[in-house]
């Protein structure tokens, strides 16, 4: 009978998730499934991540079981994870050797982790570079190689707390082992074939909305949520803000069973995240989006509804990009500061957004530019899925800069960038979005808020 290979155990996020010291949204997966899980599959271990993981009832029982069994621990702390930090302490104190610790270079990590040794590697947000990825590939096989043979303390716990005895494993192990059987939660890793894991949930919500299918990936989502959703009011557990974020996205998107009752319920799920005092850059983006919708919505209906709508749209896409200076954020709100403009109370109002507006598609042009100059293209040899995620991201930055191009009043360089953007062959939803978004904006701009407002400052 083979010998069954030895198991590491990932702790991490997943998905895209928002390094609130700098404000960067950071690609998880892109870390786990281009750099880690190949490293560690190469080493010859078996690779395993919570959202891998099929199980019934709570995550916690199978996650805690792979904290104290698995023969190496890998965490990494990017983005400032507390769930991560979290996990770590707990194999810290369950195991006084096996563990690495990672994070993307730009990770300002506290006191109490200074003194362990972090392994550094660079994420650009949306991928792993090529060449930092062969690099950091490398190192971790020697470290997995040297963990695995001298088994040297590398817990600070058991370091500190000199003397202190582990947990007896194997007795242990066989208790845990019990414990999960009585409980019909099994805890290790099964083939995508044999269950849904939370990971394949995702990916298929993921595919589904790049395809348009807005309610399928919305049907997805909400049973991942339900995965990972805290299990009554006992649970301390927080939700994932990925999932509801994805979920808003693509429940406003469906328009299902109207317009605005898909937009009300978008926004219904966003208030669970605490938009009003978020740093989540992510969330203020969609915060942003559904309330400019729903003021399409509103805005020949009487009363103020809608001006609350645009006020709560200019507050999210504001605060979002001023935060994390991005394209999506800054261009989004220079286009509802000139619906603002053009519905101002008074000249001084209607000046101030409409300057405002001006300004700020021109920090956009720059972000742009530095992305496409900045942003490295996937090997040939990378997977079909890399190279989508890059296309669509790409195509996103070059329409953005179309629309930046149109508001300062340069059409040959929109249409040029227009052109790029469609070489890409986007989703058809994407073109539509876009070819609605400027002709919105050019009607905007064909009648300037006031009339001192000449015509060709537009």
């Amino acid at each position: 009978m083979p010998e069954e290979r030895k198991t590491c155990f990932v702790v991490m996020g997943f998905g895209e998730k928002v390094d609130f010291q700098t404000g960067r949204k950071l690609n998880l997966d892109a870390s786990y499934h281009n750099m880690i899980k190949p490293t560690v599959e190469e080493a010859g271990l078996r690779c395993i991540r919570a959202d891998e993981i099929v199980h019934s009832g709570v995550i916690d029982v199978p996650m805690y079981e792979q904290l104290l069994k698995a023969d190496v621990v890998i965490a990494d702390l990017s983005t400032y994870n507390p769930n991560a930090f979290y996990e770590l302490g707990v194999r810290h104190a369950l195991r006084p050797f096996s563990t690495i610790v990672i994070a993307e270079d730009k990770l300002n990590y506290p006191f109490d982790v200074n003194h362990i040794v972090i392994r550094r590697y660079k994420h650009l947000g949306n991928d792993i570079g090529v060449g930092d990825a062969r690099k950091f590939s490398a190192e971790m096989k020697e470290a997995l190689r040297v963990i695995l043979e001298k088994q040297n303390n590398d817990s600070p716990v058991y370091e500190f707390l000199n003397g202190l005895t582990p947990p007896e494993m194997a007795q242990l192990a066989a208790d845990v082992a019990a414990q999960a059987a009585q409980t019909r939660q099994p805890s290790a890793p099964a083939p995508e074939a044999d269950g849904v894991t939370l990971r394949v949930l995702l990916r298929e919500a993921d595919e589904a909305r790049r395809a348009g299918e807005f309610l399928v990936a919305k049907r997805l989502l909400t049973k991942a949520r339900e995965v990972m959703k805290p299990k009554g009011p006992d649970d301390p557990r927080q939700e994932d803000p990925y999932i509801i974020q994805q979920l808003a996205l693509v429940t406003y998107k469906s328009k299902q069973p109207t317009p605005k009752q898909a937009l009300e319920e978008a926004r219904d799920l966003l208030e669970t995240l605490n938009p009003a005092t978020s740093n989540d850059t992510e969330t203020l983006g969609l915060w942003g989006a559904v309330h400019k919708r729903l003021w399409e919505q509103t805005k020949d209906a009487p009363g103020d509804e809608a001006a609350r709508h645009l006020d709560q749209a200019v507050r999210g896409y504001e605060r979002g990009f001023y935060l994390r200076n991005d394209y999506y954020n800054g261009i989004n709100l220079a286009y509802v500061l000139n619906i603002r403009a053009k519905r101002a109370a008074s000249p001084e109002e209607a000046v101030a957004d409409f300057v405002q507006a001006r300004r700020v598609c021109r920090e956009v042009v720059g972000i742009c530019d530095e992305w496409l100059k900045e942003s490295e293209t996937p090997a040939e040899d990378c997977g079909e899925e890399e190279m989508v995620k890059y296309n669509e991201s790409k195509y996103w930055v070059l329409a953005t800069l179309a629309e930046a191009y149109v508001r300062l009043g340069d059409e040959e360089r929109a249409q040029d960038c227009l052109r790029r953007a469609y070489e890409l062959a986007p989703a058809e939803w994407m073109k539509n979005s876009t070819e609605e978004q400027l002709s919105n904006l050019r009607q905007l701009l064909a009648d300037p808020p006031l009339k001192y407002i000449k015509a060709d400052a537009v």
